[in-house]
């Protein structure tokens, strides 16, 4: 859906600086997944959010997201952040719909025009 964009945004994705990811199964095949990066002290970035187009609408995404913010806020992160593109309405209305607000652009993703960036705060902390 990056379009154009696509390489600009994949580089943000290598898996080397991601250590902690959750892989949602049925049976024995995986169906979702996310997972987690070290944006700056107290804040993880929220990555590689993804479920298989077969299991979508039946609340796999926010129970993957759900276990990414409780995992953060149990290692003591403060907050979580992430981008996604514009025209990604289905993973904006997940963000929206899991208490995730709409922030400026951070980081690399400053003026950047298909990226919308939003951030959950510890509701514990």
């Amino acid at each position: 859906m990056d379009g154009a964009d696509h390489s600009f945004y994949a580089q943000f994705n290598k898996l080397e600086k991601i250590k902690h990811v959750v892989v949602a199964y049925d049976e024995r095949e995986a169906i979702g997944c996310g997972a987690l990066k070290e944006y700056a002290p107290g804040i993880m970035e929220v990555k590689r959010m993804y479920t298989l187009p077969d299991s979508r609408g039946k609340g796999i995404a926010t129970l993957v997201l759900k276990e990414l913010e409780n995992w953060a806020f149990e290692l003591s992160y403060q907050k979580c952040l992430l981008e996604t593109g514009k025209r990604q309405s289905e993973a904006i209305g997940l963000y929206q719909k899991n208490g995730y607000i709409v922030i400026p652009n951070y980081g690399q993703y400053v003026g950047m025009d298909n990226s919308v960036c939003f951030e959950k705060e510890n509701e514990i902390a």
